[in-house]
């Protein structure tokens, strides 16, 4: 009998036909498409809608009725979505889920951010998630959002991106000036305080004069732009989100191009795969769903986070419509128990520059397939999902029988850190779920990098759970 657990000295790139290769690249190109235009979890959620639309999917707010086949989505908010492809079966017996997020860490812009300190322009700033502060100064930055005008006008902001656009900025020391800094630990080295972001450097001719008779020019300047182009106040700022992410778009990496560097990966490269896999579901027999939410990496709080009731609220409508208006609590309460969901998050690959921090016969390889987390938490499983063993035994057959490459993860050395996702939250309805995701290297970074092997295994993994389980 083979031994399964050999599986790792077996690359997928190895198994793969000459046509898959081909896909691998085709998908891979795909992808970088949608992470460029992905930037936020707004517009996540914009070019996730683009693609369901182009594919058939309705908005669930017009649906009148639910029936098998039908196809259909749901935004909360403009910033967390459901897609559907409701089943030959009752809603009530369950459905098969697969749930990722489309937030990411990033700096986003205070409520009231701009001054101006010896002759610059600067916006004060909130860190979002769990980043390493060091790794965003002295990088060209980006800034999205959105911003509220008192007289309701919504505006879109994105700068940076464009080639012809200009970037910001968020200085470090020079090294010959840093010997304090170089003395501090790597984590107090750049305080959240100091990731003030540069926006401009010349002074207004007619700056208005303050109380005190001196005037803000460098602010006024930035403030004269702003309304020129956008109509915006100073006060306008209050009434915005901003966000500040790294400026630039997706690169192949390597000569031989097998990984792919971008902004997000975590977690929109399982949004990617999950929407890819649900665009191409039909004729099911459990209704298959593909949840994208918000706020995952600052807990998955807030109205359009996990927590909320937005996909509750949704499944008891589509149970209200399957069954001729009649609805009872009862049959939500079954509809979730009764389901199947892989948490797709992303998960930390062994990287050959620093395996001393992960358990190497535990630990995701890249380029050997996706990576099945039993267990997230942090230490002694603080926090965790933890997978039942039945559960995991038919996602494992499934897999197996259509040749889907999967290997065992967790989140590092018990002792050296952790960090959880969106399964406990499902979990907590009585519902099987385990995470499943795209191994990543540099996570939480300005720019992370995956194998464009187990991005191509992930979404044939999901596809094979909508169509198999």
């Amino acid at each position: 009998m083979e031994n399964k657990l050999f599986y790792k000295k077996n690359f997928i790139w190895e198994k793969l036909s000459s046509d898959e290769r081909k896909e691998v690249f085709t998908l891979g190109d795909d992808y970088r498409k949608f992470i460029d235009a992905s930037k936020t979890e707004r517009l996540s959620i914009k070019e996730i809608v683009k693609r369901a639309e182009a594919k058939g999917f309705v908005n669930f707010e017009n649906a009148k009725e639910v029936k098998q086949g039908d196809k259909l989505y749901y935004v909360n908010k403009e910033k967390s979505a459901v897609l559907v492809v409701i089943g030959k079966e009752k809603i009530e017996n369950g459905m098969n889920i697969v749930g990722s997020h489309v937030d990411a860490p990033r700096i986003d812009i205070k409520q009231n951010p701009l001054y101006e300190e010896h002759g610059i322009s600067l916006l004060k700033t909130h860190y979002y998630g769990g980043i390493r502060k060091y790794q965003w100064v002295a990088i060209p930055l980006a800034m999205y959002g959105t911003v509220v005008k008192a007289n309701g006008e919504t505006i879109d902001i994105a700068i940076g991106d464009d080639e012809n656009d200009p970037v910001f900025y968020i200085t470090d020391l020079l090294p010959h000036l840093a010997k304090d800094q170089d003395q501090k630990k790597l984590s107090e080295a750049i305080e959240g305080e100091s990731l003030n972001v540069i926006i401009g450097s010349l002074p207004a001719d007619d700056a208005e004069k303050d109380d005190d008779g001196k005037g803000k020019k460098f602010k006024y300047n930035v403030l004269k732009i702003l309304n020129e182009k956008y109509g915006m106040i100073e006060e306008d700022f209050l009434t915005a989100e901003l966000e500040i992410v790294p400026a630039g778009k997706s690169r192949d990496v390597g000569i031989d191009r097998g990984m792919i560097a971008a902004y997000g990966h975590d977690d929109r490269v399982c949004a990617y795969t999950s929407l890819k896999a649900i665009l191409e579901t039909e004729n099911v027999d459990k209704t298959a769903v593909a949840l994208f939410a918000d706020k995952e990496e600052v807990g998955s709080n807030g109205s359009t986070g996990m927590h909320s009731t937005f996909f509750n609220n949704m499944v008891a409508e589509m149970i209200k419509l399957q069954n001729n208006g009649e609805y009872c609590e009862i049959s939500l309460k079954k509809a979730l128990a009764n389901s199947s969901m892989l948490s797709s998050d992303v998960a930390a690959g062994v990287d050959p520059t620093y395996p001393q921090v992960t358990e190497l016969q535990n630990a995701p390889i890249m380029g050997q397939g996706i990576a099945m987390v039993k267990y997230t938490g942090s230490r002694g499983k603080s926090g965790a999902n933890d997978a039942n063993a039945e559960y995991i035994g038919k996602i494992r057959k499934i897999f197996n029988e259509n040749n889907v490459a999967w290997q065992p993860a967790e989140l590092g050395k018990v002792d050296q850190g952790g960090g959880g996702t969106i399964a406990y939250i499902l979990a907590n309805y009585n519902m099987d779920v385990v995470d499943m995701g795209v191994p990543v290297l540099s996570m939480h970074a300005p720019y992370e990098i995956i194998s464009k092997t187990d991005l191509y295994m992930t979404y044939k993994a999901y596809k094979t759970f909508y169509d198999k389980f």
